[in-house]
């Protein structure tokens, strides 16, 4: 069974831009506009969740089950992937203190797109990768028999879905930056680049994690290493969904100068990172950089 939802969409743009801060470092600075893949999954929520949608689609599965913190773009994706599709969507949140209170912007929407929401305890959900307290999570969130799609949308089926973001960039750069949340886009973006080509991951949150899980993830997508990639941490802003003044100011700045839309939790640190680094000699001149912008919040 075949989904339109779910059908292919073309390569998304990749442009070039002019701005005098790689330009005198002697760097090219593409941007791969995958916020424009999909009308309201952009980038790699769309890459991440198609596999897995289409897989709940033809296992008969009517509902799906997935994870996130109360700002989760993981989280809106699905409650909009779920609408489009005539599917219930449940959404396991982190944080028993927000049950009860008023709805924030990011939560107000996974509900007005139908999402049903269950808020749980932070030690709890830390432990949501073990066996038995993920199946206690999904049943007391009313969501048993539900397709289970995980934190991040990032699993196997996921990976595949992202390789084919580097395979759509083989040839066009020496090294493509993406913004990290769970490592998912890094690790399949790695694995559809050419030889020769590095992804560079930007993770959004501290505590240097990422690593391991990027390893596990790809071992169980490709059976081992796929690829070549490598993280540049420190430049989270102090952690998931923390907005400074400056990265605003920065962010700002980068949307009059280009008209694309910088992101604030992902896209505008992607990009902070790559000036700075530009800036310290990161790249060696004559370098194309490609960043992934994946998308609005």
């Amino acid at each position: 069974m075949t989904h339109p939802e779910l059908l292919p969409r073309p390569p998304s743009p990749l442009v070039e831009v002019a701005d005098e801060r790689f330009d005198a470092r002697g760097v090219r600075l593409l941007l791969k506009r995958d916020d424009l893949v999909h009308p309201e999954l952009p980038g790699n929520k769309w890459r991440k969740l198609a596999p897995n949608l289409r897989a709940a689609v033809e296992a008969g599965h009517s509902e799906l089950v997935t994870f996130g913190g109360a700002y989760s773009n993981h989280l809106r994706a699905t409650a909009a992937a779920g609408r489009l599709l005539g599917m219930g969507t449940v959404g396991v949140v982190r944080g028993h203190e927000l049950a009860g209170r008023p709805l924030n912007d990011s939560l107000a929407r996974c509900a007005a797109d139908g999402m049903r929401l269950h808020f749980v305890s932070r030690p709890e959900y830390r432990r949501k990768g073990e066996p038995e307290v993920l199946a206690r999570l999904v049943s007391e969130a009313g969501a048993e028999g539900s397709y289970v799609v995980p934190e991040g949308g990032s699993n196997a089926l996921a990976l595949h879905g992202c390789a084919e973001l580097g395979r759509e960039l083989r040839g066009a750069a020496d090294v493509v930056a993406v913004a990290c949340g769970t490592g998912g886009t890094l690790a399949g973006l790695a694995a559809g680049l050419d030889p020769g080509q590095r992804a560079l991951g930007v993770p959004v949150l501290a505590g240097g994690f990422l690593d391991a899980e990027i390893r596990s993830l790809q071992a169980a997508a490709f059976g081992g290493p796929a690829g070549a990639w490598s993280l540049a941490e420190g430049y989270d802003h102090g952690g998931y969904a923390r907005v400074p003044a400056e990265l605003d100011a920065f962010a700002a700045d980068f949307e009059r100068r280009h008209g694309v839309s910088a992101e604030r939790i992902y896209v505008a640190k992607l990009l902070w990172a790559l000036t700075d680094l530009t800036a310290a000699g990161a790249f060696p001149r004559g370098t194309t950089l490609t960043a992934v912008i994946t998308g609005r919040p």
